[in-house]
């Protein structure tokens, strides 16, 4: 049965990285016999060109009729400027979130053993290092309404948002997070900041009540400035983190640099069904479109994790996770995270590697 899959290619280094997933995607399609079918469609700044929206409708139609959707990034200083909040690239990636309701964000912070010396820590710090943030991604201050800026007596403008999670939220996000734990070490630490914001009580109370559905998952809280300094501190400890939107965007970003770089790591954002939209961490970097300087990794391990939790295809993505690790061994490295005796390669170049790897 073939299996329908969106890409979407974006802005900046988007269209270069995708293109080198595809031919990764290409490779095991035929090797597994998977049946994959690929698309592409328009989102982003690429879209609003074309199209005077960020999320055309065709889009946001071909996006509900796939099994899966593979992103590359969105944005650019380009569309920075339209006086038009609404005509934004980043509005279609937020469109696509609520439109496909992709509550649950995945981010691996994975430290390759051969990069090692790249990160910013010790060694002794990092090496080792995976831990996995579970994300809400539909709710929190980032959607909670009211919101806007006012005019307040006498004159005075005021921003304001509204920080809001109901129960049902909390509990389909924690489900989400137990269940990795139970798949990894069952070590899930619940962030909030209970001390101080009433939602957040309502969340660390709410996790409670969902580990009596998981007696085999040890639950901890953690407020989340003290869970910025632990990662920074002793990042090991962790194993899964759920929390919010707004801190989950902060503190993955934050373990996103314990790797040595962003252009390293995946994402996953899945609905309720486990159909999702993968995407690399890292931005759309419009310094270096074009130029053969963006490393395709992060997309290519996204592509992985869409086998694995979408299309149920492990064996395939193992095969592409060996393979980055295979051609990391050889020494091959884009300039984000080439250092001393190690060979700088292309976006290409490096996209045709890991399919060599595959290939031997």
């Amino acid at each position: 049965m073939s299996k329908n899959i969106l890409l979407l290619p974006g802005d900046g280094i988007g269209p270069e990285i995708v293109a080198e997933t595809r031919k990764v995607l290409e490779v095991v399609n035929e090797k597994y016999d998977l049946g994959l079918e690929l698309n592409e469609a328009l989102v982003g700044g690429s879209a609003i060109d074309a199209t005077g929206k960020p999320l055309p409708d065709e889009t946001l139609a071909a996006a509900k009729a796939a099994d899966a959707i593979l992103l590359g990034a969105v944005g650019g200083p380009k569309w920075d400027t339209n006086p038009d909040f609404q005509i934004r690239p980043e509005k279609g990636l937020l469109g696509l979130r609520t439109e496909l309701e992709l509550f649950g964000n995945l981010r691996p912070a994975i430290l390759y053993p051969q990069l090692a010396h790249a990160s910013t820590l010790k060694e002794e710090v990092v090496s080792g290092l995976d831990i996995l943030i579970v994300r809400e991604l539909t709710g929190g201050i980032y959607f909670g309404k009211p919101r806007g800026i006012r005019e307040k007596e006498g004159g005075v403008r005021e921003g304001y948002n509204t920080y809001v999670y109901d129960e049902n939220e909390i509990r389909r996000i924690g489900r989400v997070a137990f269940e990795a734990a139970r798949a990894r070490n069952k070590k899930l630490c619940s962030v909030d900041k209970a001390n101080v914001l009433e939602v957040t009580v309502l969340w660390r109370e709410i996790m409670e009540e969902l580990k009596t559905e998981y007696p085999d998952v040890e639950l901890s809280h953690m407020y989340v400035d003290n869970a910025a300094m632990q990662l920074v501190r002793a990042p090991k400890q962790f194993d899964v983190i759920v929390t919010g939107n707004m801190f989950g965007d902060i503190l993955s970003d934050a373990a996103a640099m314990l790797t040595g770089s962003i252009g390293m790591l995946p994402s996953a954002s899945l609905d309720k069904n486990g159909k999702g939209m993968y995407e690399p961490c890292h931005g759309s970097a419009p310094d270096i479109a074009g130029q053969g300087k963006a490393n395709p990794l992060a997309t290519i391990l996204s592509a992985a994790m869409m086998l694995r939790y979408s299309l149920d295809q492990g064996q395939a993505a193992d095969a592409i996770e060996a393979a980055v690790s295979k051609v990391l061994d050889q020494g091959l490295r884009t300039p984000d995270i080439l250092s001393e005796g190690m060979r700088q390669v292309s976006t290409a170049e490096m996209g045709d590697a890991v399919v060599a790897a595959l290939n031997s």
